[in-house]
């Protein structure tokens, strides 16, 4: 489906809220397969009220952008890596997996339905894209539910910095993200709920979120409030933490890559030990939403660890910055298989 309107939205002053666009994807899993799926106006899902996505959170998602080119085209950015990825949080909490040609042909649909919401080249503004997966279905015991729904909507949304980058502070907390041989490799919504009160102290203090350490000895940083985090060293090497419980981001993934082969400079993961953070001249984190936000200075035990500035964007951070996103909106020529166009 392929739908020629316009809208009247204003994509210079979009922020990242909710947007109900016009078509979202729905498919059903029951007696062990999936539907096609369709495309449908309704945004409200009508589930069970014993889903155990409701009661027990079995469910995943995940989280993508759809990109406006120079010359008008639309496209993604691995959209591969979200399907896998998406099938690797099924298997964790016993869901059915969706097949990974059914999901990226899932999301081209929706961005096709959905094209004119995709923001000019330009602006910065991007087309949002949330699959998911809910467990659903007349259940009230601790198992995996009968049926499940892969559902997908989109939104445009606009730059995460207005007016250009600019580093912000965080601060340790004492509260754990994920625990050893649990589900922080998984994008599962308990995550994001355990992450709400840290994050709301973390800002009550002047922060923008918190840094979580390592649950099992709280000596290594493991992630930056809902993003991953990397630091660049006196060296020029990109580092970026290690950990079975950290959950395995494109962005990050990408970065490492953008790094070591297009940028020249060395590539690691490895243990990132919070009492040594001074070996990093740069830091920040990194996910969908921002790519890179920045990190001006971390505070730990009452002192705060400033890197390169609390105001100015490091000049290898903003290489960074400027190679992937180039990439995503079609400026640069990224590796073979990075960008997915939809026609």
């Amino acid at each position: 489906m392929s739908i020629k309107k316009s809208v009247n939205i204003d994509w210079n002053t979009l922020g990242f809220g909710y947007i109900k666009t016009d078509y979202r994807y729905l498919s059903y899993w029951k007696d062990g397969k999936w539907d096609e799926g369709v495309l449908t106006e309704d945004n409200r899902l009508h589930i069970s009220e014993g889903s155990t996505s409701l009661h027990y959170g079995q469910q995943c998602f995940e989280g993508m952008k759809a990109y406006r080119r120079k010359d008008g085209k639309i496209q993604l950015f691995r959209p591969d890596k979200n399907a896998a990825r998406m099938q690797d949080s099924c298997k964790r909490v016993l869901m059915a997996e969706v097949p990974i040609e059914k999901f990226v042909d899932a999301v081209k649909s929706v961005v096709k339905a959905n094209a004119h919401y995709v923001p000019t080249y330009g602006t910065g503004a991007t087309l949002y894209i949330r699959p998911l997966v809910i467990g659903v279905g007349d259940s009230i015991g601790v198992k995996p539910a009968s049926e499940y729904i892969f559902t997908i909507f989109c939104m445009p949304v606009g730059p995460y910095f207005k007016g250009g980058m600019t580093p912000v502070n965080f601060i340790v907390t004492d509260y754990d993200r994920a625990a050893p041989f649990g589900t922080g490799a998984a994008k599962v919504g308990g995550n994001y709920a355990a992450s709400l009160l840290p994050h709301a102290e973390a800002a009550k203090k002047g922060f923008a979120d918190c840094i979580y350490l390592d649950a099992a000895t709280h000596t290594k940083i493991e992630e930056v409030g809902a993003a991953n985090f990397f630091g660049i060293t006196r060296d020029n090497e990109f580092v970026t933490p290690n950990s079975p419980s950290i959950l395995p981001s494109i962005t990050r993934q990408s970065l490492m890559i953008v790094a070591k082969d297009l940028l020249g400079m060395g590539a690691e993961e490895r243990d990132v030990y919070i009492d040594e953070i001074d070996e990093f001249v740069e830091a920040g984190a990194c996910g969908t939403a921002a790519v890179i936000t920045p990190i001006g200075g971390i505070e730990y035990k009452g002192k705060l660890h400033v890197f390169h500035s609390e105001t100015e964007v490091g000049p290898v951070t903003k290489k960074l910055y400027d190679t992937l996103t180039g990439i995503q909106f079609g400026d640069i020529e990224g590796p073979d298989g990075w960008v997915d166009l939809v026609e």
